[in-house]
């Protein structure tokens, strides 16, 4: 069992580094590339669905946590298929409880699936795209309420999250 886990940690980091080798395909000119990175987030989240299948939620209590962080980045980037983000959300929030997954980063996906869904985020952490040298949040449901409901899951002030985006 343990060389099972520990292949399953080995193959969860392999996909989050093809998918950092990817990423600058995921907004470039290039259909092809587009086409790729569409290919690749498709693989992966696929094959996180059937890890999800055998495992449950990989959490770093089973993997270690640089595999644990690299199937919530698989989660986040299967935009194209809902079906497995709703299912890792669920999952993710069922270990949250326990104590085993962190809120911040249940925080992100739910953002992300809600955005996908087409429905506002709760703690504005999905920015939709930098205008005159300033990131655009996607719609944030209650927005006044948005820091406060940051800090509540570990996550920065909104203003201090957007600086990172900002052109120099």
């Amino acid at each position: 069992m343990a060389s099972e886990i520990a292949a399953l940690a080995r193959e969860l980091t392999g996909m989050a580094e093809a998918d950092h080798r990817g990423a600058r395909m995921a907004n470039s000119e290039d259909p092809a590339e587009q086409l790729e990175w569409r290919r690749l987030t498709t693989r992966h989240a696929d094959r996180l669905n059937e890890l999800m299948d055998a495992h449950g939620w990989p959490t770093a209590d089973l993997v270690g946590e640089e595999a644990a962080r690299a199937a919530w980045l698989i989660a986040q980037h299967a935009d194209r298929q809902l079906d497995v983000q709703r299912r890792a959300l669920r999952l993710m929030e069922e270990e949250a409880a326990g104590g085993h997954v962190s809120p911040r980063d249940v925080a992100f996906l739910r953002d992300r699936t809600l955005v996908n869904e087409g429905r506002p985020q709760i703690y504005g952490t999905q920015i939709a795209g930098v205008r005159d040298g300033a990131p655009v949040p996607w719609p944030c449901e209650e927005p006044e309420r948005m820091d406060e409901r940051r800090a509540e899951v570990g996550i920065p002030p909104f203003d201090e999250y957007v600086a990172r985006f900002a052109a120099p």
